[in-house]
């Protein structure tokens, strides 16, 4: 595969764990609901539709789709289709340093595990 395959392929994943993390920054104020009724529904979409981080998040799912559009185009999808697994990684990872989660050491080992499918399938 070319460069430019690996570049939409990383660029895909990349947009992907990009919005995941934003939709999770953009739910934070969600998180005191504790019941499910049409009230909680429609304060969560008001919130919601005024949060920036939702917004760019759905910017970065849209553009997630058309790369990986773009990708699949150049890409046998049996090699571009492991490469999602990337985003378990990037997220982890950015979600320790920007979010303030943990990584317990099972999950750091089944990462590990993720690295080297990606390795291994990426090589054949």
């Amino acid at each position: 595969m070319s460069w430019v395959t690996w570049a939409l392929i990383l660029a895909g994943v990349g947009l992907n764990a990009a919005a995941q993390l934003l939709m999770k920054v953009a739910v934070r104020p969600l998180g005191h609901y504790s019941d499910f009724s049409l009230q909680t529904l429609l304060g969560s979409v008001w919130i919601l539709c005024r949060s920036l981080p939702f917004w760019f998040g759905m910017v970065c799912y849209g553009t997630s789709v058309c790369v990986w559009l773009a990708a699949l185009s150049k890409a046998p999808v049996s090699t571009a289709y492991p490469m999602l697994s990337l985003g378990y990684i990037v997220v982890a990872g950015v979600s320790v340093l920007w979010l303030g989660e943990t990584l317990s050491p099972a999950k750091v080992a089944g990462i590990a595990l993720i690295c080297l499918g990606v390795v291994l399938v990426s090589r054949s």
